[in-house]
């Protein structure tokens, strides 16, 4: 996961969960003749407030990162194994 550190100025942090088409939910992708159509929904987290560029083990991000990355996590169904948390080599933490 890339740029987890510019979301550290939101106060909530939207996630798009599914899609609704035509009074239908799905969570996959619309295809191009229904995107226009699809209106996304949101689940809104905590945010952190705060840099996080300093951090330089998972257990160091604040509580509400930690919480937003897991929620990513279970979401798309595939462990997370890496998160940058700013632009140089060291910004990046291994889960």
């Amino acid at each position: 996961m890339t740029i987890l550190d510019a979301l550290g100025y939101l106060d909530e942090i939207p996630i798009c969960t599914s899609y609704v088409i035509d009074g239908e939910i799905t969570t996959d992708f619309p295809n191009p003749v229904k995107v226009e159509r699809a209106k996304p929904v949101y689940e809104e987290l905590p945010g952190w407030k705060c840099s996080i560029s300093g951090a330089r083990t998972f257990t160091e991000l604040p509580q509400n990162a930690q919480f937003y990355v897991r929620r990513i996590e279970e979401l798309i169904e595939v462990p997370i194994k890496w998160v940058s948390v700013g632009p140089e080599r060291e910004a990046m933490i291994s889960i």
